[in-house]
């Protein structure tokens, strides 16, 4: 299973996408996580220990090696450089293990805007890309919702795009514009995961908003998320509630897209 997940900033993505990596590992399958996200708290929606966490710097900010696999040299953007830098030894070099799960963190690319054309954003995707079409973990991608780092090539691999709201305008507006861009990338299935809802109106009013949207399932309004937060802990370690509810989000995502 490969999912990329997306949506607003706030709205819970990265929790999802966490819970999701420990569930699946906690089944038994290896698991691969990115974190595609500028803000990079997929680590902590995981619960890797900060000490390792310490230890892991996103390759975006690898100047020296993003150099060396590109052939680029500092000061010299807009010359030439490698299109196929090689990516295939980084997620064992450069992953922070937490129970069965290597997360890789992304970052962000500071030169020219997330979509520039530049040797980090070559290096990014290209990893992404083989990440996506040639290993053979379950992957779980914590995206930006404006999803940046997949390219044409690499989307139409991705199983599904799951797209995270809550009960909100500015929430149903973002997945708007996000099932947009996977229509120009050419991904096939998208799903909407509903989060926070507080109770039936909550339910009511996504689906109303959303129409012709495939909602997968929904995730409760949850102190507990807030507690593991202030804790810096992942929510699957505090709270059966979520666990179950993304259980049954993954179970209904099976018996889409297997």
């Amino acid at each position: 299973m490969k999912v990329a997940i997306s949506g607003k900033g706030g709205v819970g993505k990265t929790t999802l996408a966490g819970v999701m990596a420990r569930i699946l590992a906690k089944q038994g399958y290896k698991v691969l996580a990115i974190d595609a996200d500028p803000d990079s708290n997929l680590a902590s929606a995981i619960g890797v220990d900060q000490k390792k966490l310490d230890s892991a710097k996103p390759l975006a900010l690898m100047k020296e090696f993003i150099e060396e696999r590109t052939s680029s040299k500092k000061g010299t953007y807009g010359s030439f450089f490698k299109l196929n830098p090689r990516v295939d030894d980084i997620p064992e070099r450069f992953a922070v293990d937490k129970d069965g799960i290597k997360l890789v963190i992304l970052g962000n690319i500071q030169q020219g805007g997330g979509g520039c054309f530049c040797p980090e954003s070559v290096l990014l995707k290209s990893l992404l890309s083989y990440i996506i079409i040639e290993r053979d973990e379950s992957v779980i991608v914590d995206m930006e919702a404006g999803l940046e780092h997949l390219g044409r090539g690499t989307a139409e691999y991705v199983d599904a795009l799951l797209v995270v709201v809550e009960p909100g305008k500015r929430s149903f507006q973002t997945a708007y514009q996000v099932k947009r861009l996977s229509q120009d990338l050419g991904i096939k299935n998208l799903y909407i995961v509903g989060n926070k809802i507080m109770d039936i109106s909550d339910d009511e009013l996504m689906r109303n908003s959303l129409e012709g949207f495939t909602v997968l399932g929904t995730i409760s309004y949850n102190e507990k998320v807030i507690e593991a937060d202030k804790l810096g802990v992942s929510p699957f370690d505090i709270d059966e509630k979520i666990r179950t509810e993304v259980g049954y989000i993954i179970e209904a995502l099976r018996n889409r897209v297997t």
